[in-house]
């Protein structure tokens, strides 16, 4: 994978190509600044691959998710906490192994998130 993600103070996500340096997404629908951005993985099989998912944390709140494949509205939004969050500052996606009754290992995703009044969150 050759890109990278970029939040901005004009509410938007952005989708870079790092070899041109162009830019090839732009998500927009964040009401205010977005501080954070991350690739959102997924779990098949007991192993951890990449998506065509990512999310974004913003100033507004919330968390979206995008499909990089398209250029349309937010696939799902995460709203935080009306009276602690006072925004999303930080994303990270941690798998948690399971050991199930069968002895096969599965994994766990989640999402933590911490917000700018100090609490970190799990989602998931």
């Amino acid at each position: 994978m050759n890109t990278i993600l970029s939040g901005s103070v004009d509410k938007s996500v952005r989708l870079w190509d790092i070899r041109s340096g162009q830019q090839i997404q732009m998500f927009n629908g964040h009401t205010n600044r977005v501080w954070s951005v991350e690739y959102s993985p997924f779990v098949i099989k007991n192993s951890i691959c990449n998506s065509n998912v990512i999310c974004s944390g913003s100033r507004d709140n919330t968390i979206r998710f995008w499909d990089i494949r398209s250029n349309k509205n937010e696939l799902y939004m995460i709203k935080g906490d009306e009276k602690e969050d006072f925004g999303i500052i930080c994303l990270k996606f941690i798998s948690l192994k399971k050991k199930e009754k069968t002895k096969n290992v599965t994994y766990d995703l989640n999402l933590c998130y911490g917000s700018n009044n100090g609490p970190i969150r799990i989602w998931g």
